[in-house]
């Protein structure tokens, strides 16, 4: 059993927003244009993804728009391929 979290990552939130980025950029997508449509203000989205931003926080269901719109898995906001 302990050895599922072998691989837990204590940055996981980092890791979520520099891939919503890198996902938004990918798809070529303004930042405006993205807070548009999940209904959130740019400021939000700009602070969700900055990795050193404590004060953000990403819920289920905006992660769940943000897979549809870049059309990726759940799963590959959690794929941390950054050298830092």
């Amino acid at each position: 059993m302990i050895e599922n979290y072998k691989n837990y990552n204590p940055n996981y939130k980092a890791v979520i927003c520099k891939n919503i980025k890198k996902y938004r950029k990918e798809k070529n997508i303004r930042l405006m244009d993205l807070a548009e449509l999940l209904d959130v203000s740019p400021e939000y989205l700009k602070r969700l993804e900055s990795p050193n931003d404590d004060r953000k926080n990403c819920s289920l269901k905006l992660l769940y728009k943000l897979s549809i719109i870049f059309d990726k898995k759940l799963d590959d906001f959690l794929i941390d391929n950054f050298k830092d």
